[in-house]
């Protein structure tokens, strides 16, 4: 499976994606549904999903995306390599017109995110990464390679990824336990990128969030140096399990164990 290549065309596919969601960003029909879980729809969602399927389909590999059809673990379960797509990752955000929201493509293999292209359409940034290959920001025709911060939990005023307005009391107590912590909010897979370009040190996520929520974002922060751990366990997040509800995690810089 050649990397590189699958990289560009998920980059590909991300930049036209973009482009659907910002006609409609700019414009004064969002054509907002709820879904079955009263989160919004609208159709930057449908549209960016259409334009992504149609740009991967050459790859010959499938998809599991959160607008595409439900599939039966029955059937992805047999699959060796898939993409795993949320084609607008923050809808609410998007409908506050914050700018804050992204589109995810990630490349899953064997349960493990072995690639993954987040690109923020308003902020013009797009960062990707795989396997081996380092993580990287491009901005327009430039591209930078990002590194996580490196800290000890014992450090004073760690940045924190997390909802200034919406802590809940598993996140308190994290926060408790840190030395004077500062708070960075910041929406959708985002969070994942403060970190990974050392922006924060940590993102813990102890509520409930989707595998194509995070998966992209997942292997981006892993490239940097950085982790994303199952919080009950301590180990990797993993994909394409029956249920494709995450456990809570917690996303890391790089920890310095040392002292």
């Amino acid at each position: 499976m050649e990397l590189k290549n699958l990289l560009e065309i998920a980059r590909q596919a991300a930049k036209v994606a973009a482009e659907r969601i910002l006609e409609v960003y700019h414009s004064d029909d969002f054509d907002i549904e709820s879904k079955g879980d009263d989160s919004p729809l609208t159709k930057a969602d449908r549209m960016a999903h259409e334009a992504i399927v149609e740009i991967l389909e050459p790859s010959n590999l499938p998809v599991l995306s959160e607008e595409g059809r439900d599939i039966p673990f029955e059937e992805r379960g047999q699959w060796d390599y898939f993409w795993m797509v949320d084609p607008l990752d923050g809808t609410k955000e998007f409908i506050k017109r914050n700018g804050e929201f992204t589109v995810n493509i990630a490349l899953i293999h064997q349960g493990r995110s072995i690639l993954g292209v987040v690109l923020a359409p308003v902020l013009g940034k797009c960062y990707f990464a795989y396997d081996q290959g380092g993580a990287y920001v491009g901005i327009d025709d430039s591209q930078e390679p990002i590194k996580a911060n490196q800290f000890s939990m014992t450090d004073e005023g760690l940045k924190v990824v997390a909802s200034r307005s919406h802590l809940n009391d598993d996140t308190k107590r994290f926060m408790d336990d840190l030395v004077k912590p500062e708070i960075v909010s910041m929406g959708s897979s985002l969070k994942f990128m403060v970190v990974a370009e050392g922006g924060a040190e940590l993102y813990p996520r102890f509520a409930p969030t989707m595998e194509w929520d995070t998966a992209a974002a997942q292997i981006i922060v892993e490239e940097a140096g950085g982790e994303v751990l199952i919080q009950s366990s301590g180990e990797r997040m993993s994909y394409n399990k029956s249920n494709l509800l995450n456990p809570y995690f917690l996303v890391k810089g790089i920890e310095n164990k040392s002292y």
